[in-house]
């Protein structure tokens, strides 16, 4: 990103060093798995969508996100990255992300997949976001509990919830507040979803008693802020240039009336922060359930390389870097039939 200053890749490389970078030795078989999965799915159709594929490398992010996956696990991960960032792109760049009906509407579909009958999302109208969501929930939900699938679906409604929220505010030309921010960015950015999938690789589950109470849900909450916001710093040059500013960076910029530099350093500031009160949270959480080590030290180590591979991708993408020489075309990356339904919805 362009910052006028310098990069804040230092400056939170140093706070990180507590935690190791890893990448899963079955890197490069989900790379192949992935390229037949959106074949297979219809998901990637267009030119100019598989270039955006491509220079994402979501297959490298989720092997340093989930470093410890077995293949299957891991070929199960990276099929979900590409369906979330599928997702966010719509909602984020295209026509669907200022239109908080229609969000709904799709967001309907997308629930009767996650809470009904397993042949939902198969109609052959249906939009192929839809379709490919039946395929990772089929094999997700396999092998997991009722209450890790009750939990994975109140998570699924919360960002569409907060996709709403998003839409509304453009519509409105509302700027939200940062605290607001805050709590919906943990749901946009599906953050806590993509924790949750921590379970399903480690194969572990983690008693309901833990995960809703304190310090366990405090160190969540560091590690899903310290996620967002570090994907904001480096999505900010993409989101500026089409005039998105549900970005922390944007918010803070506007809120505290700083220049564009300054709200920069403010943010790896509290980037920084909450990686320290992750650590301390840690600490606490082993104090408090020394006899759950297997589900409660798997769950850590997960939160702690998400946090550590996000940075690390988010570093070195070209889905962001790319946009620092042009400004990017929404309409050539973006296919309709990734989230609409044929004849659905008119162009407007």
């Amino acid at each position: 990103m362009t910052m006028g200053t310098g990069d804040p890749t230092t400056t939170l490389m140093a706070v990180f060093e507590a935690i190791p970078n890893q990448l899963n030795p079955y890197a490069d078989t989900a790379i192949q798995h992935l390229d037949r999965w959106v074949a297979e799915q219809g998901v990637i159709i267009a030119s100019a969508a598989k270039d955006r594929f491509e220079q994402a490398n979501f297959s490298w992010f989720a092997a340093a996100a989930y470093p410890t996956a077995n293949e299957t696990d891991l070929a199960l991960i990276t099929d979900w990255f590409v369906w979330f960032f599928l997702l966010d792109d719509q909602l984020d760049d295209g026509r669907l992300g200022k239109n908080p009906e229609r969000i709904n509407t799709l967001m309907t579909m997308i629930f009767d997949v996650l809470d009904g009958p397993e042949d939902r999302g198969h109609g052959p109208a249906t939009p192929t976001i839809v379709t490919s969501l039946a395929d990772l929930w089929q094999r997700t939900a396999v092998s997991a509990s009722s209450a890790w699938r009750r939990r994975f679906i109140d998570h699924m409604i919360a960002g569409g919830m907060a996709a709403c929220w998003e839409a509304d505010n453009r519509v409105r030309g509302v700027v939200p507040d940062a605290a607001t921010y805050v709590q919906k960015r943990r749901h946009t950015g599906a953050i806590y979803v993509f924790m949750d999938l921590i379970e399903i690789v480690e194969h572990i589950d983690l008693p309901a008693e833990i995960y809703g109470r304190e310090p366990f849900a405090g160190a969540l909450r560091a590690a899903c802020d310290v996620v967002a916001w570090t994907n904001d710093l480096y999505s900010l040059d993409k989101e500026a240039s089409m005039g998105e500013y549900h970005n922390l960076v944007a918010i803070i910029q506007h809120e505290r009336a700083l220049s564009r530099v300054d709200a920069i350093k403010s943010v790896t500031r509290l980037i920084s922060e909450r990686v320290r009160d992750f650590f301390r949270e840690e600490l606490a959480v082993h104090a408090a359930w020394p006899t759950s080590s297997v589900e409660v030290s798997g769950y850590l180590a997960g939160m702690r390389s998400f946090m550590r591979g996000n940075l690390d991708w988010s570093a070195t993408t070209r889905r962001y870097r790319d946009t620092r020489r042009h400004s990017p075309d929404p309409t050539r990356y973006l296919e309709a039939g990734v989230v609409e339904q044929t004849g659905q919805w008119e162009t407007r």
